[in-house]
């Protein structure tokens, strides 16, 4: 969740607790968006810093980033 604040802050300009607070009402909308079984792995998502980094390089390849 850090690594997600610190790229908020750095790229919209917020401050740090501003930041923290965008990242979770997103995060929060995700949850409700996304399915269940998804929805669910959001936080592992983002306490796993490996992870973070598996999961950005496959979207970023789904969206033709590389």
């Amino acid at each position: 969740m850090d690594e997600l604040v610190k790229m908020v802050a750095e790229r919209t300009g917020l401050p740090e607790a501003q930041a923290q607070k965008a990242a979770e009402a997103v995060l929060d909308f995700l949850k409700e968006k996304l399915p269940a079984p998804l929805a669910g792995q959001l936080d592992n998502l983002l306490e796993n810093p490996g992870l973070t980094d598996q999961a950005s390089n496959l979207l970023g390849g789904l969206f033709g980033k590389k």
